[in-house]
């Protein structure tokens, strides 16, 4: 079963942040090494955040988004408003990373007792319309990895990168 699959990556890729920030210093989350961007910063808080949002939608539709019920609404919310005005700076890094990892650990014992009919389950995105709790597990995972993508990118062009 194809939900399983993605339970499991999620799962899995839970201490990808911490892993992806190892040997940096303090200096190197605060720098832009691509001008327009986040910095490392930025992107370890913002997959912090992103990810506590994501269970607390993927638990609604789970719950609330049976047949027969109107399905639960999914608030869009602006990333970009979160960074400039919630002061991810003073957030420590590494502690944002361990609540990500804690967080999945624990949802994911929440996805792996569902049946499969749950993940057929649907939501109400304001901006994306109907989407299934399959559709946001695999989105979450998705949407992590990009941003893990970015971030080694600019570990290599500060001179650090994993591996």
């Amino acid at each position: 079963m194809e939900y399983r699959l993605w339970i499991d990556h999620y799962a899995a890729e839970a201490d990808a942040p911490l892993k992806a920030i190892q040997g940096l210093s303090p200096a190197d989350f605060s720098e832009f090494p691509i001008p327009g961007t986040w910095s490392i910063q930025q992107i370890v808080i913002h997959l912090m955040e992103s990810d506590l949002i994501g269970t607390d939608r993927m638990k609604r539709v789970a719950a609330e988004g049976w047949p027969g019920k109107a399905p639960p609404l999914i608030v869009n919310y602006d990333e970009s408003a979160f960074i400039q005005h919630l002061a991810p700076e003073r957030i420590d890094p590494v502690k944002a990373c361990e609540l990500f990892r804690m967080n999945r650990e624990l949802t994911a014992i929440m996805l792996r007792s569902l049946s499969a009919d749950a993940f057929a389950r649907v939501g109400i995105h304001s901006h994306r319309g109907k989407l299934t709790l399959f559709d946001l597990v695999k989105g979450y995972v998705e949407h992590a990895r990009g941003h893990l993508d970015h971030l080694k990118r600019k570990r290599a062009i500060l001179g650090k990168p994993i591996g």
